[in-house]
């Protein structure tokens, strides 16, 4: 039998006794990985929480579909995300999280433990439990875009607008996180494009005004991306139609920006958990509490403002800190 096969083979035996473990008791449960989660897995291995992690259905989160990655302390030549992630991972490991692949499926937390169940067949009973689930970027659904993410295509200005310094760029979105993103990068670009599909901004007066009194911004209202252009492995441009006229052209780019908003994965926690309009859970200032007892909550599935991996790894830390202080809460009231 081949490494390979024995590998799988192993991890199907795992698999199925895990499976066939009714009702197993876990002091701490963190649901989904990247930054938030595996540093949360980090420090509650530090504290002897003994973690289980469940990895969701992209283990490693978000930062496993981007490239280089130049903005998180430690990596003074940079790295790339899947490698990044896969170093979170060994490290969590090693401290003893037990690391598992499946997702959550619905959660009860109407009682303690917290009854969760994992992909509609096992179920966990936890005295806390760490969501970091993350958020996902909107995309505008063009196989373009997907083509050539990472390649000159991307979600985040602050996470990649470096590489584009000098350049020609694109942007599509008209709220205020898209007016943000278009002024951070034309302080690094030649020139940015900032494609509106109607004739106004959703964004405030404030980030409108300075928009328009930036000079190297050039917008094209009612206008909608119809292709990007690439070379078969970067981003040369974006083939964009004006509504109103039907004109087409083709703006010659480097590279292209989505800022249409981000979507928390947040959907099983409904009904439970208190949340805004889009789905973030909200999270007690200062902390990582929700209106939950025992449940926590990092990284983007509470932060719609800064989406860093850095600023996720630190409520990630801050989760586990709550979480142990939670239960040594707790344990000090019962033996008392």
């Amino acid at each position: 039998m081949t490494d390979t096969k024995l590998s799988f083979a192993k991890f199907a035996d795992k698999y199925k006794l895990l499976m066939s473990q009714e009702n197993e008791h876990v002091k701490c449960l963190i649901i989904g990985s990247g930054p938030a989660g595996y540093t949360a897995a980090i420090y509650a291995s530090r504290a002897d929480l003994k973690p289980v992690m469940y990895t969701g259905l992209l283990a490693g989160g978000q930062l496993t579909q981007t490239t280089e990655v130049e903005n998180y302390p430690g990596y003074p030549n940079g790295i790339m995300g899947p490698e990044m992630m896969e170093d979170f991972r060994k490290q969590a490991e090693r401290l003893g999280t037990d690391i598992r692949y499946g997702y959550v499926s619905s959660v009860d937390f109407s009682s303690l433990p917290h009854k969760v169940v994992v992909d509609d067949i096992k179920t966990i009973l936890a005295d806390t439990v760490i969501i970091s689930t993350g958020a996902s970027a909107k995309w505008l659904g063009l196989d373009s875009e997907q083509k050539y993410s990472g390649f000159g295509v991307s979600a985040c200005a602050v996470c990649d607008g470096f590489f584009f310094k000098g350049q020609d760029v694109a942007i599509v979105g008209a709220g205020d996180t898209a007016a943000e993103e278009a002024t951070y990068l034309a302080k690094l670009c030649r020139k940015v494009y900032m494609i509106v599909r109607r004739d106004e901004f959703r964004a405030s007066k404030a980030m409108v005004s300075r928009v328009l009194n930036t000079a190297n911004i050039e917008i094209l209202y009612d206008s909608e991306t119809k292709e990007i252009v690439g070379d078969g492995q970067s981003v040369t441009g974006v083939t964009v139609i004006n509504n109103k006229t039907n004109e087409t052209k083709t703006l010659d780019v480097t590279g292209f920006f989505v800022a249409i908003g981000h979507k928390p994965n947040t959907d099983i926690f409904r009904g439970w958990i208190h949340m805004d309009e889009t789905g973030y859970i909200k999270t007690t200032p200062g902390s990582t509490t929700t209106n939950i007892e025992g449940v926590f909550c990092c990284g983007d599935a509470q932060d719609h403002i800064y989406r860093q991996a850095v600023t996720a790894a630190g409520t990630g830390c801050m989760a586990a800190i709550d979480a142990e202080r939670y239960l040594a809460a707790k344990e000090h009231i019962v033996t008392a």
